[in-house]
């Protein structure tokens, strides 16, 4: 089992930037694949960005050269990087590990995912 734990939400202005953080716990030696998704009311959860155990990531055209993804694996730590902040960025945002099969922004393939924590921007 992994458990999954975000921080570093918030509200902010267009415009501006924040830092998600999701640390993993448990059997997190057989994770090879995380990553961050996001839900905005009324709308289906959608991935935002991905990362393998060898750094390799993938982005959702919506956020490319806004956000980063990044890891510490010595903390077991995930990252997103988000800068360049609009409006419809806002959303409950998830962290989810253990990513099987090829389409990664879709919430079907992954199986552990954190509780989320709310992102908040305002124009």
């Amino acid at each position: 089992q992994v458990q999954l734990v975000e921080s570093g939400g918030g509200s902010v202005q267009s415009g501006g930037s924040l830092r998600l953080s999701c640390a993993a716990f448990g059997y997190t030696y057989s994770i090879y694949y995380m990553g961050w998704f996001r839900q905005a009311p009324g709308k289906e959860r959608e991935g935002v960005a991905a990362i393998d155990s060898d750094g390799s990531t993938s982005y959702a055209d919506s956020v490319k050269d806004r956000f980063t993804i990044s890891q510490d694996n010595a903390k077991n730590t995930l990252y997103l990087q988000m800068n360049s902040l609009k409006p419809e960025d806002t959303a409950m945002y998830y962290c989810a590990a253990d990513f099987k099969g090829t389409e990664w922004w879709l919430t079907l393939h992954w199986n552990y995912w954190g509780q989320g924590t709310q992102v908040t921007v305002s124009s």
